[in-house]
């Protein structure tokens, strides 16, 4: 009898579900005919993916009985060491608690579990249950799921908030259309855009108070560095880590080298090999992401450097002292996230004059859209140095979408080229 799990099942059964703001995203509960495939919700921590199960729990409630539609969060701090003794019981407890096998499952940071995944496949293999599952690091997205579950999960990616779903986490409509010539409306429009870049787009972040943003940002930090870094990957010199994510959040770019001879100057020993690790397990957490150089020239990307970006700005608001102030570091951060959503593939360019496109889009091996990125366009140096880079990339890698992201759209410019100017209003 497995005593902490029966208490948890009937805790749920008396368990009021809470509010939920709807997001451009949902759960399908739906049954794919010919197939029994476990859906697994992937991202960061604290970006929304519990509420999507409530809501796609709340839905099923309408038509089902808490007896079969069942959760359990294996993050509970009750459950001090998760064993997959408890998952090889769960079946059979919901049975003794509710007196039937449950219709739906959903399981939140399963991946806590030793050998969820060969558990997972084997209910799909002998049960009708339909089973739903979170996890906060990328060990569970389809690129890296476990081979038993190859052909039996859909992904769904849950990333911070849209602008469009910040604005209604805030109950503000704003009409786009009338930005470009209402004062008042661009003004509001600018405002918040302000907020959303500085403080990021956390749902619990969004909703709180102006002055417990940073905070709430930084105990965030803290639980990815301590839980799904240190203690999940076993990690033994702390502060090389610690310091490690410092440099990185006050970086553009990074190499193995320049990382290890920075935390050399700091008396931190720590070898070439272990620096690439932990950089792989912050990537595995979702907190960065590195971009690298693409050029049909180079063979070997890994001896160029490469640039980093963080799931959400507000940890390099509270976090990073060199772009607290930045506008456009945290503007380009944004834009990188807003096109990683809906682009695989994606680089940085650069020729061999130093001239650099923030964001190369390819699809098939071909360079299908560049994306140049400048907060402010006013100063006519900048504006020149930007477009130069983008159309002379645009000439080399044959690509005729080039496109030049700015806060707000002022003047004409001749271009001398197709360059569509976008302004954040209408990108975001």
């Amino acid at each position: 009898m497995n005593t902490l799990l029966r208490t948890l099942l009937y805790e749920w059964g008396q368990r009021k579900l809470p509010s939920i703001i709807g997001r451009d995203i949902h759960i399908d509960t739906s049954l794919q005919k010919g197939t029994n495939n476990a859906t697994v919700v992937t991202g960061f921590r604290r970006v929304g993916k519990t509420y999507l199960l409530y809501e796609a729990i709340e839905k099923l409630l309408v038509t089902h009985s808490r007896e079969e539609v069942v959760y359990i969060n294996f993050e509970d701090e009750r459950i001090i060491t998760p064993t997959t003794e408890m998952l090889t019981d769960l079946i059979s407890e919901i049975q003794t608690v509710y007196g039937k096998k449950p219709k739906y499952l959903f399981l939140d940071e399963l991946q806590l579990v030793p050998n969820w995944s060969k558990w997972v496949r084997r209910i799909l293999d002998t049960e009708s249950i339909q089973i739903f599952i979170t996890g906060s690091s990328s060990k569970m997205s389809s690129a890296e799921l476990p081979t038993e579950l190859r052909g039996r999960a859909w992904e769904m990616s849950v990333h911070p908030l849209t602008f469009a779903e910040f604005l209604r986490f805030k109950q503000i409509i704003i009409d786009v259309k009338k930005i470009a010539f209402v004062k008042e409306e661009a003004a509001r429009f600018y405002f918040l855009f302000n907020e959303y870049l500085l403080f990021g787009s956390l749902p619990a972040v969004v909703l709180t108070s102006a002055e417990k943003k940073q905070e709430l940002s930084q105990s965030y930090f803290q639980t990815v560095v301590q839980k799904d870094i240190a203690e999940r990957h076993k990690t033994e010199n702390d502060t090389a880590l610690k310091t490690l994510l410092k440099l990185l959040l006050n970086s553009s770019y990074i190499t193995i080298s320049k990382l290890h001879n920075s935390l050399k100057s700091m008396s931190i020993p720590v070898g070439k090999s272990t620096i690439n690790n932990y950089l792989s397990y912050i990537e595995t957490s979702y907190f960065m992401k590195e971009l690298y150089i693409y050029s049909p020239t180079i063979i070997n990307q890994l001896q160029y450097p490469r640039k980093v970006y963080f799931i959400d700005t507000g940890f390099m608001t509270a976090l990073s002292t060199k772009f607290s102030k930045n506008m456009g570091r945290l503007f380009e951060n944004l834009a990188f996230l807003t096109l990683s959503r809906t682009n695989e593939t994606i680089y940085y360019y650069k020729d061999e004059k130093g001239n650099e496109v923030d964001f190369a889009i390819l699809e098939g091996g071909k360079t299908t859209s560049l994306y140049q990125v400048c907060f402010d366009l006013t100063d006519e140096e900048t504006r020149t140095r930007e477009i130069r880079s983008l159309t002379k990339a645009g000439v080399t890698l044959h690509c005729a979408n080039l496109y030049l992201l700015c806060l707000e759209k002022t003047g004409s410019y001749d271009l001398h080229q197709e360059i569509k100017i976008i302004s954040a209003a209408e990108f975001f």
